[in-house]
């Protein structure tokens, strides 16, 4: 059974979708948690903040009263039988006897013009917090929502109290239970000797909030999707028009070639395409296309010979001429892929051929080599003020110096002004003596102020070295290229940055 063929084109169009919607997806959740991050640290210290202030209006002789009052087994049965009866009158008596009642009004009075003034707060209360250990805490006191025998009423301990050590500071916690969605706070209480009376309870309602935070992750959801979905058509575009489509017409146009004898370039299919980029589909459709070239006039040539019979022999030898020079070419194409036009040294493809080669070495245990990664400084400049063609005499000045100091290394020209060198042997033993010496020539040059810019060449040099940890040899290009442009950074401090 035939496998099912994957192009390159569906490759890269998964490629791209994947990753923005990893992108997309990351930053929508990124957003959304430092937004409720945001709104969460808020609300805490709001509520905090808020049971704090409320706590320095407490007279705290009151409180400290107050709670001896309550936590006696007298007023507890008192309380207990107001609860019965639903008669507040006997704890209103009693805290009147007992001299407490006028700073009870008025404690409580403060708390509910308080709760008037704030409204976010839903709910306001003085509260005994019993140790880490306790199942039941003791209100003091409420606002008016609440009967006053409320006063010494215990109740089950909060689930967020549960476990807390009340003598120190207690976190604010936003909870959603019984009493709906709020933030949770408790600001202590102490008298003038520190001793630990109670807390202040602030309960911020969080309703509101978190409908607004779902809203917002409907609206962030809708943005998030129409965001990605617009991106995935661009980079579906771009990625189309760059990559899938030469490649799928270079790869169409070639299936029509038909190799016969007696025909043309034309009829045999031989590739015929306007590429408007220059690239590398650019350079595989040359060289497809001179090979078609060359075995439609190798058969051409042999049917000759086998028609001219009578001149076999001369007709052989001279097919053997014709098939020698077509070699001969190939080799020089061959030769001219792997040049850069412009500098003569290594093109792209002969470098990336050179990092296969260098990968295969790291595998294989046997590599031991360092790269020294070169930027041209200034080259847009030079282009802007002096034209393209000072900038190809610049880019040339600059190879010159590159490989007048890595002779002994293979140099390659990996974009319009960039420049790797491969050092091994005895390059790789003096990395460091001519690290310093490509900065220093490079630095030397561009300080010669009585020469025109464009002959005044200056470049940034990193060089890494391979260590055993390095499974591939792009591991020790990026530290390369770091290392450069850390120097071109330092250039830029010294010198500036056009544009």
């Amino acid at each position: 059974m035939k496998k099912r063929r994957f192009s390159i084109s569906l490759k890269l169009h998964i490629l791209v979708i994947a990753v923005v919607l990893i992108v997309s997806f990351g930053i929508a959740m990124l957003a959304f948690h430092i937004n409720v991050d945001q709104l969460d640290r808020y609300f805490k210290r709001m509520s905090y903040n808020s049971a704090e202030n409320f706590a320095t209006f407490v007279n705290t002789d009151f409180v400290a009263r107050l709670r001896n009052t309550a936590e006696s087994e007298e007023y507890q049965q008192l309380r207990e039988r107001a609860e019965q009866t639903g008669d507040e009158t006997l704890i209103e008596d009693y805290l009147k006897s007992e001299g407490l009642w006028e700073d009870f009004s008025q404690t409580r009075k403060k708390m509910c013009t308080y709760l008037d003034n704030m409204d976010d707060i839903k709910y306001l209360y003085i509260i005994v917090l019993g140790d880490s250990n306790a199942l039941y805490d003791m209100y003091l006191l409420d606002d008016y929502d609440n009967p006053i025998y409320r006063t010494g009423d215990y109740e089950d301990r909060e689930p967020e109290l549960i476990g807390i050590d009340t003598t120190k500071k207690i976190e604010p916690t936003i909870t959603n239970d019984k009493w709906g969605s709020l933030c949770c706070s408790y600001a202590p209480v102490y008298s003038e000797d520190g001793t630990l009376i109670c807390h202040v309870g602030c309960d911020v309602n969080m309703e509101s909030i978190l409908q607004e935070r779902q809203s917002y992750i409907i609206y962030m959801s809708l943005c998030s999707v129409g965001v990605t979905f617009i991106v995935l058509l661009i980079a579906i575009f771009f990625t189309n028009k760059f990559f899938s489509r030469p490649i799928s017409r270079l790869t169409s146009e070639a299936k029509k070639f038909v190799p016969a004898k007696n025909t043309s370039y034309e009829d045999a299919g031989v590739l015929q395409m306007e590429l408007k980029s220059l690239d590398e589909v650019s350079d595989i459709y040359e060289v497809l296309r001179s090979t078609q070239m060359n075995i439609i006039d190798y058969l051409n040539d042999l049917s000759k010979l086998e028609k001219d019979n009578e001149q076999y022999q001369t007709s052989l030898q001279q097919a053997k001429d014709d098939i020698k020079d077509k070699d001969e070419l190939l080799g020089r194409m061959s030769v001219e892929v792997y040049r850069d036009a412009l500098t003569h040294v290594g093109s792209k493809t002969a470098y990336i051929r050179k990092a296969d080669e260098l990968s295969v070495m790291i595998t294989d245990g046997t590599a031991e080599f360092a790269v020294a990664m070169v930027d041209i400084n200034d080259l847009k400049r030079i282009n802007d003020q002096y034209g393209h063609k000072a900038g190809d005499t610049y880019i040339q000045g600059c190879c010159r110096i590159i490989c007048d100091v890595f002779k002994h290394s293979p140099v390659f020209r990996i974009g319009g002004d960039e420049f790797v060198a491969v050092l091994t042997g005895v390059d790789y033993q003096n990395r460091d003596a001519l690290l310093k010496q490509a900065r220093s020539e490079f630095s030397k040059c561009y300080s010669n102020t009585k020469m025109p810019l464009y002959q005044r060449y200056s470049a940034a040099v990193g060089l890494a070295v391979f260590k055993p940890e390095d499974i591939t040899f792009e591991y020790v290009f990026k530290r390369a290229d770091k290392a450069m442009y850390a120097d071109k950074m330092s250039f830029k401090s010294r010198n500036g940055s056009y544009r």
